[in-house]
């Protein structure tokens, strides 16, 4: 992973940005609320806890609380936080199915529905195969899936971005899986381990042991160069797949938040994304820090919403 850190001068610099926003914000509240809308101790809880711990260590002022209000593939969380005064005393922790479920028709909002902030995180994805399937990489997969149509069982949460991570795949490849939904990822890695999927979304921290004792394959992962981690595991990208993604995790503010309280929270967020820990943490986790704050955050989502709606339409799911 390429490091962003700023060291003395420009350190100092990122500390003085979050300060000076805290002095210019008017937040009336000594604690914001960080929504995450997924359950305690899962993933993306466990990433967002260290980017907020990392925040009040540098002195966030309010401090920030992370609260969880799982359930609905992260829609009742984003139900709350949608509707919640623009003030800066809630913040919500958000990734890509803020865009699936809206083309899919579970919510009738979607990203531009808050004001983007920071995007914080990236967890590419590696898809995995059971070690009884007859292909190892993503050519043979697309091979073995052209001569077998929608044999492939692919697993993945309806609409979520592991579901869209195989539409990616199946985009790219020109071939087509039979989807079959599951409620989360532990529940798709069970699947996938006892072959009743052939393939679907993992990720380096779950997956690490099951590839190295040969119970799961990796077909590839997708990141611009081989993680040093496991070096064997070729890219997407070297197998002539351009797929360059992953869980994308951000920071973004309910809609009318005015230009004071966002560029308070980037000053904060600037400021996490260069602790040295923070990123050694998230090295561990398979995860980048790929920072992208206010209207560069703004640009990407509306990049990826457009593709994601284009696959959605392409697969007969677009219901936005």
């Amino acid at each position: 992973m390429i490091r962003k850190t700023f060291f003395g001068v420009a350190a100092a610099a990122a500390m003085t940005l979050g300060s000076a926003g805290a002095m210019a914000a008017d937040i009336p509240c000594g604690t914001a609320k960080l929504i995450v809308p997924w359950g305690a101790g899962g993933g993306t809880d466990v990433i967002f806890r260290i980017l907020v711990d990392s925040a009040n260590k540098h002195g966030a002022k309010p401090q920030i609380q992370v609260v969880n209000i799982g359930g609905q593939g992260g829609n009742k969380g984003a139900k709350e936080a949608v509707k919640a005064k623009p003030d800066g005393c809630t913040i919500f922790a958000i990734h890509q199915s803020a865009i699936s479920s809206f083309l899919t028709g579970r919510v009738d909002f979607t990203w531009d529905s808050f004001e983007p902030v920071a995007l914080m995180t990236r967890t590419p994805t590696i898809y995995g195969a059971n070690a009884k399937v007859p292909y190892s990489n993503l050519k043979e997969l697309a091979a073995y899936a052209k001569e077998n149509p929608n044999e492939v069982l692919a697993g993945g949460t309806l609409g979520s971005t592991s579901h869209f991570a195989m539409l990616e795949l199946q985009d790219a490849a020109g071939v087509e899986f039979k989807h079959i939904s599951y409620d989360g990822t532990r529940e798709r890695m069970t699947a996938l381990l006892a072959n009743n999927i052939h393939i679907g979304e993992i990720n380096l921290a779950a997956a690490k042991k099951y590839i190295q004792t040969g119970e799961l394959k990796a077909l590839a992962i997708t990141t611009e160069a081989r993680n040093p981690e496991i070096p064997d595991m070729p890219t997407a990208k070297e197998q002539g797949y351009d797929l360059v993604i992953g869980v994308d995790r951000g920071i973004v503010l309910p809609k009318g938040a005015s230009k004071e309280v966002i560029d308070h929270y980037i000053g904060i967020f600037r400021t996490v994304a260069n602790d040295a820990d923070v990123q050694k943490q998230m090295e561990a986790k398979g995860t980048s820090m790929p920072f992208m704050a206010g209207a560069d955050y703004r640009a990407y989502f509306e990049r990826t919403f457009e593709k994601w709606k284009q696959i959605a339409k392409n697969v007969g799911m677009y219901k936005g």
